[in-house]
């Protein structure tokens, strides 16, 4: 694509009211743009790599059977009330009424649509398990809206839900969920741990969250140097230097920015909701459900507080915005543009994303718009192209070298 046609507002200095790394840089660099307190545009270069996370998921929750919907987020009292959750969510639970004085909520989560919409049809144990998903926008009314994406009151979210005739089945689908969020995070560049954790507001009787290690976490997490054990620790009530529960070996706490969860949730849903089935001994059952959430828009937060630099971003391989940066040094020499569009063109041709930058900048604001983008790969056509050759960057490893267009071509 050529940069002169997309929309990425580098800004210098990032905004008074940005505490964090994330927040700052994303700013910064064009992905983001806040619109009211917790309430955050996308912008085109923040936007290619939410589409790219979301590719992810759902090429790994395709792949373990599960089926792609869309519910909707304007959800009536009814449903809630029928599940006894109205009155008892709080004040985070975006209420409205519509002109007929109707009581309507903005869906921070979905158990309730989606234990309506399939408990007509699950009337028979022969039609389990049902494995469902959706991505979709969630509102939660914050108190304090803080760190950019971290807590906002609209956000991104994958939520799934499982049907099963038995808690067997639920744990074999618990796992395959755990380990389709093991394989996503790994893909969106993410070091993650499991940890276990209180089922809150969702309900249920076991849940456990994906958590990235980072400074600016709101989660204190305790986890053991010696063997996989961690939680959360509201839930394990561990300190710096206990002994492990599991293997009695050292407790250690760190920060850590939940970004999926895993609930098995039980029969919480369908005996207030009704949604039973007849099992072969012709009993009528509540069926038997699990929910799994991911984040999508801190999932983008988390991956910046990671892998962020001191100059900018630095994207992980498959939800960079782009894959290859070429940089014309000046657009009016015919030598530097001729070189870089066979460039462009040539990678294009390869299926590779490339981006141009054609603008008629300095040189000095294309480093620094290029740095601030994150883009891991970066061709610089300059004094060096009147013998073929080009300045090329790769960003992971930190070196930069001349090569020729042949030597990219075999590159990628």
């Amino acid at each position: 694509m050529k940069q002169s046609l997309l929309f990425v507002p580098t800004l210098k200095d990032a905004p008074s009211d940005a505490e964090v790394k994330s927040h700052k840089l994303m700013t910064r660099a064009g992905l983001i743009k806040q619109v009211a307190a917790g309430i955050y545009s996308y912008l085109p270069l923040g936007y290619r790599v939410i589409k790219k996370i979301e590719k992810i998921i759902r090429e790994e929750l395709d792949k373990i059977g599960a089926s792609e919907l869309l519910l909707p987020a304007l959800q009536p009292r009814d449903l809630w009330d029928e599940s006894g959750r109205w009155d008892k969510y709080g004040p985070e639970l975006m209420r409205l009424k519509d002109r007929k004085d109707r009581d309507f909520c903005l869906g921070p989560t979905h158990e309730e649509v989606i234990t309506q919409v399939v408990r007509d049809y699950l009337n028979s144990y022969k039609k389990l398990p049902l494995a469902l998903y959706q991505i979709q926008t969630k509102f939660r009314d914050e108190m304090r809206p803080r760190f950019g994406l971290m807590r906002g009151r609209e956000f991104i979210m994958k939520d799934a839900y499982t049907f099963t005739e038995t808690e067997a089945d639920l744990d074999t689908w618990y796992q395959k969920f755990s380990d389709a969020y093991t394989a996503i995070f790994k893909r969106c560049g993410l070091k993650t741990r499991i940890v276990s954790s209180d089922v809150g507001q969702i309900g249920g009787d076991e849940a456990d969250e994906f958590m990235v290690m980072s400074e600016v976490g709101e989660d204190l997490i305790t986890y053991c140097t010696d063997c996989d054990y961690a939680a959360n620790q509201d839930h394990s009530k561990l300190n710096d230097g206990d002994d492990c529960p599991v293997c009695g070996g050292t407790i250690t706490t760190a920060q850590g920015i939940e970004v999926g969860n895993i609930f098995k949730l039980g029969t919480k849903y369908s005996e207030s909701m009704n949604a039973k089935v007849i099992n072969e001994d012709g009993q009528h059952i509540p069926v038997i459900m699990g929910c799994y959430g991911i984040g999508i828009s801190r999932t983008l937060m988390a991956s910046v507080e990671q892998h962020a630099t001191d100059k900018g971003l630095l994207w992980p391989d498959e939800i960079t915005p782009f894959h290859i940066h070429i940089l014309p040094i000046n657009v009016n020499n015919e030598t530097h543009m001729t070189l870089a569009n066979t460039l462009y063109t040539s990678l294009k041709e390869k299926g590779i994303e490339v981006l141009i930058d054609d603008r008629k900048e300095r040189a000095g604001s294309k480093f620094k718009d290029s740095d601030l983008m994150g883009i891991p790969y970066r061709i610089v056509v300059g004094k060096d192209a009147k013998n073929g050759q080009v300045e090329f960057t790769n960003r992971y490893e930190s070196e930069t070298s001349l090569k020729t267009i042949e030597d990219i071509l075999d590159f990628f």
